[in-house]
């Protein structure tokens, strides 16, 4: 059973800039994200509900100016939804069960990694180590995570 959710404490609890992001649908400026030049193993889940969401496995340097991933570690936490804001159309990545609102998703990433780029917001992330994730319940995505390429 899925025990992830939207969580009142979590929001709560969440910095001005994570709450502006994840329940206003903001944007935190490119170049500014926590975890846009993290290269340590371990996945990245929703700051507000817990769910897993991306694996540094699947993380590159796009150049972007956002954390980019080629794909998330869990397709049915991800939602995917038409964004026609600021004159142009975007698909908008949220959490599944937390709703937070996560950043985009683009075509234009590494071809021989199913050219997508899910380009996220560090403010919607908690990064949790490769060697942390048993301890915080994580152990199903151990086999998911290597080093960043």
């Amino acid at each position: 059973m899925n025990t992830y959710s939207k969580n009142p404490a979590a929001i709560a609890k969440l910095t001005p800039e994570q709450y502006r992001v994840t329940q206003q649908s903001a944007t935190e400026r490119p170049g500014t994200g926590e975890y846009l030049d993290n290269k340590a193993p371990g996945i990245y889940v929703d700051i507000v509900s817990g769910e897993p969401l991306f694996a540094s496995s699947d993380k590159f340097e796009s150049g972007c100016g956002w954390p980019s991933f080629t794909r998330p570690i869990e397709p049915a936490n991800v939602n995917e939804l038409r964004d026609g804001t600021h004159g142009m159309i975007r698909t908008e990545v949220r959490s599944a069960h937390g709703d937070s609102h996560l950043g985009h998703v683009f075509p234009d990433g590494p071809r021989d990694r199913g050219g997508l780029r899910y380009c996220i917001n560090s403010a919607s992330l908690r990064f949790v180590h490769r060697d942390d994730m048993q301890a915080e319940g994580y152990e199903d995505y151990l086999n998911q995570v290597e080093d960043v390429q």
